[in-house]
């Protein structure tokens, strides 16, 4: 049976529980510092996933930034940097985005319904792979795990925290609390409403509590419930 990799899930959000406000520039909610361990947490990991959406709206590169953390992988035998992950349902991706452009190999999985429109956008720039006739979580993580992925680093979004932390998959959630409110109904938000395993009283395990600068990062074990 194939291994499922080590899920982690890394998101920053203000206190108000937001991941973004609703103006066309990216919300800035890390400082320097707390940017500098994502871009560890990110070197420790064998891939890397965002959803189609989070790419369109904030047209990332999500790389490895640290030249030393990047050779330190090449040494241990690893790719210069993590496999770069989305999803899509829909197709609906650009050829022109920086995610394709940056970085070494790239992986899409999407549905059999769009498979054919994201290999007519894409061609050779990444591995296309539909998972059926909806997009299926368990075997995302399954065909990960044939990859040999290990240790997988989710970014967002909302959507994707909310799928995975409904299903009982994350096995463990980094989240840097900045301090900033940004109040708009129109703005995403770190987790929607949804059906998550224990209810609204099962208390996750803290793992760490750390000031980063005027960041807060919270490490919890979202499987250990009480």
């Amino acid at each position: 049976m194939t291994t499922r990799p080590y899920v982690l899930l890394s998101a920053a959000m203000s206190v108000d529980g937001y991941l973004d406000d609703a103006s066309p520039e990216r919300l800035l909610l890390s400082n320097a510092d707390d940017f500098d361990r994502v871009d560890e947490v990110r070197a420790s990991c064998d891939a890397i996933l965002i959803g189609a959406t989070t790419m369109r709206k904030d047209n990332p590169r999500l790389l490895v930034n640290s030249e030393e953390r990047r050779a330190k992988r090449i040494t241990e035998g690893r790719s210069e940097y993590p496999l770069k992950v989305t999803v899509t349902r829909t197709g609906d991706l650009s050829s022109d985005l920086k995610f394709w452009h940056h970085g070494g190999d790239k992986l899409v999985f999407t549905v059999d319904g769009a498979v054919e429109k994201v290999r007519a956008t894409l061609g050779g720039l990444a591995d296309i792979v539909s998972v059926g006739p909806e997009l299926d979580w368990g075997l995302v993580l399954e065909e990960l795990g044939r990859r040999g992925v290990g240790r997988l680093m989710v970014e967002g979004g909302g959507t994707i925290h909310t799928q995975l932390m409904a299903q009982g998959l994350a096995d463990e959630l980094h989240l840097a609390v900045a301090p900033l409110l940004v109040g708009q109904t129109n703005a995403p938000k770190f987790l929607d409403v949804a059906d998550y395993p224990g209810g609204s009283t099962a208390r996750m395990r803290l793992l760490e509590a750390r000031a980063i600068g005027d960041v807060v990062l919270l490490r919890y074990a979202p499987k250990e419930r009480s």
